[in-house]
């Protein structure tokens, strides 16, 4: 992780916002299963 190799408060804090990103796209799309379907689709 970013914060692993930085070891800066700012890197613990943008590690916990990518964190937060991938949780809230997972959110998404378990909301939305058409769109997951398409997201599917382009793999």
């Amino acid at each position: 992780m970013l914060s692993s190799v930085l070891r800066s408060k700012r890197a613990v804090q943008m590690n916990i916002a990518i964190m937060h990103a991938f949780v809230r796209l997972r959110e998404v799309i378990a909301a939305h299963k058409d769109l997951a379907a398409r997201i599917e689709t382009l793999d």
